[in-house]
């Protein structure tokens, strides 16, 4: 086996690469608007295109190249923390481009376009340690990337594709998850409008505001980076940034602070908190993305949980946690947050006061809640039962992926 391998620099098997171009943004979807992915859309190997925009072909023309194709290689290109992050293509689902802080990559004749996609994700971590300047204004540096990342690779095709085939088994199967767990989640929320907003009964309900859902909202913490002084309680701390992952039924990567432990034992978040962010946004998404906590979430970490400072932890009324969450989440699909919000430099803040106080709502009634609280309960904890199975695939991909791409391990010995 080991004869059939070769090493060489990624320059020597790429056969494009590119940067993204500037966008001329618009606000709305035309016959001549494309979707931009940016960094933010790259997380975990994957692209999404919920943090994309929208680009004008009319203002400015693209090279045919430079459009994203299926199994197309992506790099964040810079950015503190996410320039080298590595995602591949698995589909388009309309014309995309990237924008100029992301690179394309497609390999050369000598290993097929997906074989060089996994032996990046392979190298990821050194590909991260290749960013170069000041804090905020760091860049990959692609010379280094060309020359310095040592692929291997098996001069046949045909073991090529073995190789692929065995990791997206597993890529497969977390795609399934996902989808599943998608959808889990979009039956919890049409319910919810069949039930509470479509309801012909709801014009009789009571009406009032969140306020009377919510018995308090808790600010955050964000504390230090390692114990300090009396910063000794160590605990995980979710951001905006882990809130799409939560309610995708994902662990996420909250990182680990230390805090008071006088301040802990006040903001500890638990079953039934919903967690909201109040500061960040784009000029298309709005604040007050919210993810319900959940004690499935909880039994997956070995130390508490509390929201950073950029996020707010609402506590509803007993029995109402489910109620307020899918009344907020329809809310926030229908854009009312962008009214909330304020903020002149470009991180937008939420007045979360102000919405929680003024908001109109109908409250429904216990008896109606308390059937729908009990669905819901049944939706997450599916969710999360997924979300553990894709942790555990994950890392046997994560395990396998190095070994594989190397010809440590012979795909000839693997069974899943």
């Amino acid at each position: 086996m080991k004869s059939e391998w070769k090493t060489s620099p990624l320059r020597d098997l790429v056969g494009f690469i590119s940067k993204g171009i500037a966008p001329s943004y618009a606000d709305e979807e035309s016959e001549t608007t494309v979707r931009v992915l940016n960094q933010k859309c790259n997380r975990n190997f994957r692209i999404t295109y919920s943090e994309s925009r929208l680009h004008d072909l009319a203002r400015k023309k693209v090279p045919a190249e430079r459009f994203v194709r299926i199994d197309d290689i992506l790099i964040n290109s810079t950015g503190a923390g996410t320039a080298g992050r590595i995602a591949q293509i698995c589909n388009l689902p309309c014309d995309t481009i990237v924008d100029g802080h992301m690179i394309i990559i497609r390999a050369n004749d000598k290993v097929s376009q997906k074989y060089l996609g996994y032996a990046m994700k392979a190298h990821q971590w050194e590909v991260l340690q290749l960013d170069e300047g000041s804090t905020g204004q760091t860049e990959l540096n692609r010379e280094r990337l060309l020359d310095e990342i040592m692929i291997s690779y098996p001069t046949s095709f045909s073991l090529q594709e073995m190789v692929v085939k065995t990791l997206e088994g597993i890529d497969q199967k977390l795609l399934i998850n996902e989808k599943v767990n998608d959808n889990l989640q979009q039956q919890a929320q049409a319910l919810f409008k069949k039930w509470f907003i479509d309801n012909p009964d709801a014009a009789l309900w009571q009406e009032g505001t969140f306020s009377d859902l919510i018995e308090k909202t808790i600010s955050g913490d964000w504390g230090k980076d390692k114990p300090s002084g009396n910063n000794t309680e160590m605990v995980y701390c979710i951001r905006g940034a882990d809130i799409p992952e939560v309610r995708a039924g994902n662990k996420g990567k909250m990182p680990i602070r230390y805090i008071l432990p006088k301040n802990f034992a006040s903001k500890q978040l638990v079953n039934g908190d919903i967690v909201v962010e109040i500061s960040g946004g784009s000029p298309t998404q709005s604040t007050g993305r919210a993810a319900a906590i959940s004690s499935s979430l909880l039994a997956r970490y070995d130390k508490g949980m509390v929201c950073t400072n950029f996020c707010k932890a609402l506590k509803p009324i007993t029995g109402y946690s489910m109620y307020v969450y899918h009344y907020w989440q329809y809310l926030y699909d229908r854009g009312v947050f962008f009214s909330y919000e304020n903020g002149t430099t470009g991180i937008k803040n939420l007045d979360i006061s102000g919405f929680i106080e003024t908001e109109p709502i109908f409250i429904a009634p216990a008896e109606l809640v308390k059937k729908f609280d009990t669905f819901c309960q049944s939706v997450f904890s599916k969710v999360y039962a997924n979300g553990l199975e894709s942790e555990q695939l994950a890392l046997v991909r994560d395990t396998l992926l190095p070994k594989l791409m190397s010809g440590e391990i012979d795909v000839n010995d693997i069974r899943l």
